[in-house]
Formats: C-alpha cells, structure tokens, sequence
C-alpha cells in the first residue's frame, strides 16, 4: 500500500496545527517532521517541542527524520515528544546498530536515511532489522529542490536488495517529488512518499495528495 507523507517543513507554522489537521483530512497516511541541527546539514528546523506539539494535533503517524549529528543523544527525547517511528542518517551514525537498537528498545519503528551520493550497500548488514529505508533524492537541508534523477536506479536496486533480506521493508523516498514523477519513483520500488511544497505551496492541497493517491493506484 502507497504512503503519503506531508512534510511540515513547508507548512505555514503561523498556523501549524491546522495544516497539519488539512493534509490528514485531505488523505495523509503519515505526518513527516524533519528536524534538523544546522550542523549535518546547512539548515535548522525545529527540535521536540514541535514534535510534540504535532503529536497533539492528529492521531496519524509522526515519521521524524533526524538529520543531526550523534542522533543516539537525542533518540529517547524524540520519542517521548511522541515519534512513531524515528529515522536517523547512516551518514551521521558512528555505531549504525547501536542506534538501531535503541530505537527499537523504545517501542518505535527504525528507519535509515541515505543522502544521494550514498551507497545502498553500507546498509547490507542492518537492513533485516529496519522496518523503513528512506531514500533522499534532494541534497537534504533545504525544501523545494529538484528530484535527483539516479535516485531511481537506487530505488530499484534497495527494492531488489530488500525482496532478499527484507521483504517487508517500507521504502520511502523524499526530495523534489511531484505529481510528474511520483508514477516512476513508485513503479522503480517505493511505497512511502514524502511531499512538503508540492501539496502545501499548492493552490488546492487536497487535491495534489488525492492525485498522487491516483497515481499511485494505477
């Protein structure tokens, strides 16, 4: 089953709750939080309070995606503000299985992001225990990029590499994901879409997640 998961990045956060009650109402499957530290990428966002403040709005899945440095610090924290499931960077974890484990000891989903530039093999060993890949298509830091075009290949391949050691492993992919390509990101093996200017800079919301459910149908 197709996942759409709404970035807040991109929602007005003057009224916060209510964009975050909209895209639910409008069809959302998850709610994506990314935070980020300014530090493992060129960009700060929000930290715990948001997320708990989200996790008072709507009763659907936080997917939070931290894109800090030694996220093992923060995991617990992350969790009590009320994640469902909690996606750390292969990239900015010194001991990957460690930080796996600690999720999994709180009661919450693991999941593993891969910047673009990433390679799907350094996650061979830990890929039986996740229950979520997240593939960036966008150099993350920053909203409103252009999709990546070799994250397709990359999709494919962790597809394949799941179907033997995880087959049901959710793939979910984020950065410049539109309803022009989502057919192809789809078709190439994800099934959790991250959308963040795409459906809140859209004149009507509700019907770029209606048309990317669609889409993702066919």
């Amino acid at each position: 089953m197709i996942k759409i998961a709404p970035s807040i990045l991109a929602a007005d956060f003057n009224r916060l709750g209510e964009e975050v009650k909209m895209v639910e109402k409008a069809g959302a499957d998850y709610i994506h939080v990314d935070v980020m530290d300014g530090r493992f990428v060129p960009n700060i966002s929000i930290g715990q309070p948001v997320v708990k403040a989200v996790r008072n709005a709507t009763g659907l899945v936080l997917d939070v995606h931290l894109m800090i440095e030694e996220p093992d610090r923060y995991i617990e924290s992350f969790a009590d503000a009320g994640s469902d499931i909690i996606c750390v960077h292969q990239e900015a974890c010194i001991h990957l299985d460690r930080c796996i484990s600690q999720i999994k000891e709180l009661g919450k989903k693991a999941a593993v992001s891969l910047n673009p530039a990433t390679d799907i093999n350094t996650l061979k060993y830990i890929l039986p225990r996740l229950d979520m890949v997240l593939v960036m298509s966008v150099n993350p830091g920053f909203g409103g990029q252009t999709f990546i075009k070799y994250s397709l290949e990359k999709i494919s391949e962790l597809r394949k590499m799941a179907d033997a050691l995880n087959p049901d492993l959710d793939i979910e992919v984020d950065g410049g994901i539109t309803l022009s390509n989502i057919g192809e990101i789809i078709k190439a093996g994800a099934n959790v879409i991250v959308a963040g200017s795409s459906i809140y800079r859209a004149e009507n919301p509700a019907a770029v997640i209606a048309g990317m459910k669609e889409l993702a149908s066919e």
